[in-house]
């Protein structure tokens, strides 16, 4: 059977240091920081007082003042980078393509709100006093099945709940779809929002940076000591490489490959050999006939977790060995914070960025050289370089791992 060619031809996000892939790209070369005091509820009653928050967004101004009041944050994250994507695809859905069109959304806390909202007023006003559209968004579908009301599209449409990998688990599961023929075009997005109980919840596991240490996002860092909690969305219009072109639609760039595998261990762990995550990266070169001297950047997984940071530079040494010091690698969570099921999506907007305008995104923060983390991160500045191939990679405690590999378009 013909293996489809899959490419990205839209980009939409909503992210904290930019709204619109410009700006964020804008941002990522400029080491702009979206990580600032948290606004959307009191922090005062902890110890850690940052997230990587969005600001100056207005859904309206994406899909009009209809329909948004019974929407949450995060949705409005969703479906504003879902019409941004769709525009700069210049996709037009109509009665004729739906059914060819899918949507696959990479979220796993952002329903936690709802679920919270609606208890509380059953509890405070009574079951029989709720007020029942907010039942709906407790689903965690919810946010995905706004995105096909939103834009007509009646194709398939699936929520990947996977946490830190859940970007790049849902791109394989769309990239699949496009490669057996069941889609000619998909909508690939994540979304999580940041709220009051999510908040509590990392922080209760004492996983945010400032409880134990400085708080700051510096991945691969000494000081580094926990996770900044990041929010926003990001879509990508994945399309079979003949339809694009059919269309004459702009190609960004081609997925070579994404792998996952899940390395059980114990739960909330980090497995110390990091087997998953290298057996992802093995398998997404290998998948994609990549040889390791072909990648020219790694967007790295790591979020200033003392463990995770460490880990992710052993898995790159075991498979690119001599090589491996010599590959520019640097995290855009130093910038926009641990976005969970939003950073793998994040994560391939921000390197399609770097493939259009030819450089490395840097690690901002970075002070203080820990011995066990050695690489090239491209510290605190970006770097001019000319990029055909990227390597992605998500993973996080619990045994979830993927990896991508990115090829720009020629």
């Amino acid at each position: 059977m013909k293996k489809n060619k899959a490419v990205i031809t839209g980009i939409g996000v909503i992210s904290p240091n930019g709204i619109g892939k410009d700006e964020f790209w804008k941002a990522l070369k400029n080491g702009t920081s979206g990580i600032k005091p948290i606004s959307v509820f009191d922090s005062s009653l902890f110890k850690a007082h940052l997230a990587a928050e969005v600001i100056n967004f207005d859904p309206a101004a994406y899909l009009g003042d209809k329909g948004l009041r019974n929407l949450d944050r995060g949705t409005k994250f969703l479906c504003s980078a879902a019409k941004l994507a769709i525009d700069d695809a210049s996709l037009q859905i109509t009665e004729d393509n739906t059914n060819d069109i899918g949507v696959v959304t990479a979220t796993t806390l952002s329903v936690i709100w709802n679920i919270s909202a609606f208890s509380k007023e059953a509890e405070d006003e009574g079951p029989q006093f709720v007020n029942p559209a907010m039942f709906p968004g407790t689903t965690i579908n919810a946010p995905s099945s706004q995105v096909s009301i939103k834009f007509n599209i009646k194709g398939f449409n699936t929520t990947i709940s996977t946490g830190f990998t859940a970007g790049l688990d849902s791109l394989r599961y769309a990239l699949d779809f496009i490669k057996l023929g069941r889609a000619k075009a998909i909508l690939v997005a994540g979304v999580e929002s940041l709220f009051f109980q999510t908040f509590v919840g990392f922080h209760k596991l004492e996983f945010l940076a400032g409880i134990k240490g400085e708080e700051v996002s510096a991945p691969f860092d000494l000081r580094r000591n926990g996770i900044i909690i990041g929010e926003g969305s990001a879509v990508l219009v994945l399309e079979n490489e003949d339809h694009a072109l059919k269309r004459n639609a702009k190609i960004y760039a081609e997925v070579g490959a994404v792998e996952n595998f899940f390395d059980p261990f114990r739960s909330g762990r980090y497995n110390p050999k990091a087997e998953g995550l290298r057996r992802s990266i093995s398998h997404s070169l290998k998948e994609s006939k990549t040889k390791e001297n072909d990648i020219d950047y790694i967007c790295s997984s790591a979020n200033s977790v003392q463990v995770q940071d460490m880990l992710e530079t052993k898995a790159i040494k075991d498979v690119f060995e001599n090589r491996a010091r010599d590959i520019p690698t640097s995290s855009i969570k130093s910038m926009i914070g641990e976005a969970i099921s939003a950073s793998g999506i994040l994560q391939v907007a921000a390197s399609i960025g770097a493939m259009e305008n030819n450089f490395i995104p840097p690690t901002i923060n970075y002070q203080k050289p820990d011995p066990a983390c050695d690489l090239d991160y491209c510290p605190n500045k970006s770097r001019d370089k000319k990029i055909n191939k990227t390597l992605i990679t998500n993973f996080g405690p619990g045994g979830n791992n993927a990896a991508c590999v990115l090829i720009k378009y020629e």
